[in-house]
């Protein structure tokens, strides 16, 4: 009986492969679309009965491909019965109980005779109804429909159109591969016509690469195709890890690995090949943190540490090559960052050689809010309030005071001015140049935390008190002057303050009334 159950299910399933081939995808938005294609076309197959529940279903993707391979589609729909509810009962026969036109139109529709109609009870009262029996249809016939829904649903900010045609996506689409056991599906998606050929790298194997059978198309685009797709457990992401770790060995370091930077470098290559770097040691006078922003956030590439966590003068970058002459490539990637390091080095003299309380007058010239005032205004009420907040929960008013006068200096700063993402942590290492005390310069850049979910907290009291202080003008302020936060904007960030809000709170188990806070 077992036996009989599982050929009937081979049977009746098909695995189903379809990749949209396109120009080069934005790469930190490309995971979110691989992951939606996925998403889209799941549901959409599950409410068409193709789509077995409980499948695991694969998305592939890399920087000029998105794809979904399912396993086991079913090759046609389930035959279904429908059933369909008439006019009411009262109204389908006259006072001699002779069909009425009403019963007469609704039994022309189900193709049946007035006397083969049933009927139903309902909370309207009693109705004719009628049973239909419905075929299901190929899959083959549903899919491509099915197909281009799930593209038009994707999230996609802005859409490009390209060529002559009216076609819309975020990037142009040279070719589409829509394979359902071993046959191609007739049909378009996107205006381009589909087929049963994938398209490997661009230098490596720029030729069409026929497709038989779904279940190949990883291997041999690995194999053929010289390149490696992402997929929804992250494979590509670890396999990054993996080759920069294996590469650093050569400069005796450690990469350091964050998980985002992974992602963006495995959505904008097809072979990665690491390759090991190296700058002159004297940007090393540089805070880590620049030195990061522009390896990490300018170029992608891993920035190496010493067995002690020391940042050494080297990275791995990964490219999308097997070069002849890895020598060459090394040395472009070297050179690039000479300018970017220099640039932030002189930036870094002039921080330096200015203190941060000889900035505080400037603050009143850059606006925080029209209503709220500027910064030098913001500056000053959160003061008042971190002040409050150290007492109450047992810290050091007078570090929470003068945390908060020099919070915001550093936004004056050229470094800030070139790496925002660095406001507060260029603040600690100026404060601590100018002598201030330890947990006031951890405090400046604290008050950030947390920047995003599952960041770490302000360890230092002052710290705390002059992050929640600053949370809670924001949001008290904002909001009192009605500007809250919509479904698509939030442009002061006011759900992550209010997250991070709590988060302190609760993780560092302060005892706080927030409503007598907002009213001090």
């Amino acid at each position: 009986m077992s036996a009989k159950k599982k050929s009937a299910k081979v049977k009746n399933t098909l695995p189903f492969l379809v990749e949209i081939g396109t120009e080069e995808l934005p790469p930190k938005s490309l995971k979110k679309l691989a992951h939606a294609f996925l998403e889209n076309f799941e549901t959409l197959a599950l409410s068409e009965n193709l789509l077995p529940p409980g499948t695991r279903n694969e998305l592939y993707f890399s920087p000029r491909r998105l794809a979904v391979y399912a396993p086991a589609l079913r090759a046609k729909q389930p035959d279904r019965s429908e059933e369909r509810l008439g006019p009411a009962v009262s109204a389908a026969f006259d006072a001699q109980g002779k069909p009425t036109k009403a019963a007469e139109g609704f039994a022309n529709s189900c193709g049946v005779p007035v006397e083969k109609l049933e009927r139903r009870q309902t909370e309207k009262g009693e109705r004719l109804a009628c049973v239909l029996s419905i075929k299901g249809e190929p899959a083959a016939d549903i899919l491509p429909d099915l197909l281009r829904e799930a593209l038009a649903k994707l999230p996609i900010g802005k859409r490009m159109r390209w060529g002559a045609g009216t076609a819309e996506f975020v990037r142009p689409v040279h070719w589409v591969l829509m394979l359902l056991g071993d046959k191609p599906l007739k049909g378009s998606l996107l205006g381009v016509a589909g087929g049963d050929k994938t398209y490997g790298h661009r230098f490596h194997h720029p030729a069409a690469i026929p497709v038989r059978n779904p279940k190949d198309y990883r291997k041999l685009l690995e194999k053929t195709g010289k390149v490696r797709v992402e997929d929804r457990d992250g494979s590509l992401a670890n396999k990054i890890g993996s080759l920069a770790t294996q590469a650093a060995k050569k400069a005796k370091g450690k990469p350091v690995l964050e998980q985002a930077l992974l992602e963006e470098v495995a959505a904008l290559v097809e072979w990665p090949v690491p390759v090991v770097g190296g700058f002159d040691a004297r940007f090393l006078a540089l805070p880590a943190e620049v030195i990061a922003a522009v390896l990490q956030g300018q170029q992608r590439y891993f920035p190496l540490q010493s067995a002690g966590g020391k940042l050494l003068p080297h990275f791995v970058t990964i490219a999308n090559i097997q070069s002849r002459n890895p020598k060459e490539v090394q040395h472009g990637n070297e050179r690039v960052i000479v300018p970017r390091l220099t640039d932030a080095m002189f930036f870094w003299d002039l921080d330096k050689g200015t203190r941060l309380d000889a900035r505080v007058e400037d603050l009143e010239l850059v606006v925080f809010q029209k209503e709220l005032g500027s910064y030098g205004n913001k500056q000053k009420r959160v003061a008042a309030l971190a002040e409050d907040v150290a007492r109450r929960i047992s810290g050091a008013p007078h570090l929470a005071r003068r945390a908060a006068g020099l919070a915001k200096c550093d936004l004056l700063s050229n470094l800030v001015g070139e790496f925002p993402e660095l406001q507060g942590t260029i603040g600690m290492h100026v404060a601590r140049l100018n002598g201030e005390e330890d947990e006031v310069a951890r405090a400046i850049e604290e008050q950030y935390l947390p920047r995003f979910a599952g960041d770490r907290l302000p360890e230092t009291q002052t710290g705390q008190a002059l992050a929640i202080a600053d949370k809670l003008d924001t949001l008290t302020g904002i909001f009192a002057i009605d500007q809250k936060p919509t479904g698509e904007k939030d442009p002061f960030g006011l759900r992550r303050a209010a997250l991070g809000l709590m988060r302190i709170l609760l993780e560092k188990e302060l005892d706080l009334d927030l409503v007598e806070l907002t009213r001090a």
